[in-house]
């Protein structure tokens, strides 16, 4: 096991590497950079309308073996890991739900199957000003599902949509740190005409910018910038996500969704780029239970199943259809730093000290994760956080920081809760982490688990003492894991708040790329995890996944694991 882990943290350096360079040739891949010329004010825009989730008519089944697909028709079936929030791009936040969304919609830019750098989407060229603030898009000839021509409008319509204060979106945060106006509008300060963003005509959309971001290409893929058909949410309200009303432009539409048994999605021959696409039909299983899944995928049932088994896992790392690799991505607890005795950072450092991360990942989740101090993964250019004071796993630490708080050997320390969404492997960790806590702290707690959407509900509005999170980067740069821990960013759970913080991760937003950047970047995340613990990481992630790639091109391995179905075809 050791000698794997030294050789996969070999292949993780070496490829975060190869794909941090890979942003810059992405370039190539549009028009060549010009300098725009200044637009002019667009009209103030109108405040969308409140967001309602809506819920599938269907009443709920359980999960049932797939049916036998047609001969001449080509289904890829998933198991997605979980039922998902919604399938309105406003209302979502997780990574099945990311998979979905790249199936049912594009956005301006989408993602390459083989690096998960940004590539022309909906949009099929851009210039930037010489400042790199300003982006101007051109958009190509698509159309929505039902035929409906895809304008700038749209994107105006969508983004404003996103943003909106009754819309409610658990990731607006997300586009407020790259468009100017943008948090202003999202936070009540000011009406929708503040953000910067306008339709100069019909195919050309533009956009300012907070500062220049240099990666701003690859953070358009994400679903909080996702284009939604206003015809339709103006007709059908809340419902037009149902498949009797839904319209898409990705390269799938939604035939069915029975909530908690399956999702259909079915070829939309309005895609632009529908000749690429060789799937007929992508189903997606909301199967929680890894060893259910586990058993369907040996069965044939299903051809991608997106997690394993931990109490198998020793066999399962055995096949040739196990796809490992390095991720970009980390493991790690959000504590509720409002809530006592957790307010204290001293408590907050006891309890990171007291886990030792190397018998974590050698003893539990044995597939070549790598222990973490910092949430930052190692990437071209920023090196992973180390401890301050002692080592990761530094028992003597702990128990000083924990005296330090008023709990000597933890007399006193009150019993807490660990949420965790239901899932064997989140199970195992918490079972460990707690036993390293009741050892080394003489502390108890005790073990929540709840299935997804209530989970993500409660650790986003704070309702828990210490909760399980896991971070896949939106993009390829150390922002993506710092910035939302600023103060009152949606993922903020844990309701971590330092202004010298905060003034650390904008400062670096408005900076060009380069060694200085990345210095105070560096600078942020010390405050972060040395300074005030506001999270305890544990690992970066490596992605595991079963599908024989024999069997099913367009599926390469990444350090985002992103795996658009287009992309995806029968050998």
């Amino acid at each position: 096991m050791k000698k794997f882990m030294t050789i996969l943290m070999s292949v993780l350096l070496v490829s975060l590497v190869l794909v941090s360079c890979g942003g810059k040739k992405e370039e190539a891949k549009v028009e060549p950079v010009a300098t725009a010329a200044p637009a002019k004010a667009a009209a103030p825009a109108k405040a969308t309308e409140p967001v309602k989730v809506a819920e599938p008519a269907k009443v709920a089944e359980p999960v049932k073996a797939a049916e036998p697909a047609k001969s001449d028709e080509i289904v890829f079936r998933i198991n997605n890991g979980a039922e998902p929030e919604s399938l309105d791009p406003s209302q979502i936040q997780g990574v099945p739900e990311h998979r979905i969304f790249e199936t049912l919609f594009e956005g301006l830019i989408a993602s390459d199957p083989v690096t998960a750098d940004g590539i022309p989407g909906v949009a099929e060229s851009w210039t930037v000003s010489e400042d790199g603030t300003q982006y101007t898009f051109k958009l190509r000839e698509a159309y929505w599902s039902d035929g409906v021509k895809i304008t700038a409008d749209d994107v105006v319509y969508s983004w404003l949509r996103e943003l909106a204060p009754e819309t409610a979106s658990p990731y607006a945060w997300f586009p407020c740190m790259f468009l100017a106006g943008a948090d202003e509008y999202n936070s009540g300060a000011a009406d929708a005409s503040a953000v910067q963003i306008r339709a100069l005509d019909e195919s050309t959309f533009q956009m300012d910018l907070i500062g220049p971001l240099p990666y701003v290409i690859g953070a358009l893929g994400h679903y909080s910038f996702g284009i939604v058909p206003k015809h339709a949410i103006e007709k059908f309200g809340a419902n037009w996500i149902l498949p009797e009303n839904f319209v898409g432009n990705g390269p799938y539409t939604l035939q069915e969704w029975t909530p908690q048994s399956r999702i259909v999605a079915v070829k939309n021959d309005k895609y632009w780029d529908a000749d690429a696409v060789k799937l007929d039909k992508v189903i997606f299983y909301p199967i929680e239970d890894t060893n259910t899944s586990y058993n369907m995928f040996l069965q044939g049932e299903l051809d991608w199943d997106t997690s394993a088994p931990q109490d198998q896992l020793d066999s399962i790392m055995m096949r040739e259809d196990f796809q490992v690799a390095p991720q970009l991505s980390t493991y790690y607890y959000t504590i509720n730093n409002t809530r006592a005795p957790f307010n204290d950072a001293n408590v907050r450092k006891a309890l990171a000290y007291a886990v030792d991360r190397e018998a974590l990942v050698e003893q539990v989740t044995k597939a070549g994760q790598i222990p973490a101090w910092g949430i930052v993964p190692d990437m071209a250019g920023y090196e992973a956080l180390q401890p301050a004071e002692g080592e990761m796993y530094d028992p003597e630490v702990a128990q000083k920081f924990l005296a330090a708080a008023g709990y000597p050997n933890g007399v006193g320390f009150p019993s807490f809760q660990l949420l965790y969404n239901t899932n064997d492997a989140h199970k195992k960790i918490a079972e460990f982490i707690q036993q390293q806590w009741k050892e080394n702290l003489n502390i108890n707690c005790e073990l929540i688990n709840e299935e997804w959407a209530t989970y993500l509900s409660d650790r986003n509005s704070g309702n828990f003492d210490v909760a399980r999170a896991g971070w896949v980067g939106d993009y390829q740069d150390p922002n993506t894991f710092l910035d939302m821990f600023i103060t009152g960013a949606g993922m903020n759970g844990g309701k971590y708040s330092n202004d010298v913080y905060d003034l650390f991760i904008n400062e670096g937003a408005r900076m060009e790329a380069g060694e200085d950047r990345m210095g105070v970047l560096k600078t942020a995340e010390d405050t972060l995890i040395n300074e005030d613990q506001g999270i305890i990481p544990f690992y970066y992630y490596v992605s595991q996944n079963l599908i024989d790639t024999n069997k099913w091109g367009g599926w390469t391995s990444n350090t985002m694991d992103y795996h658009p179905t287009k992309n995806i075809y029968l050998k």
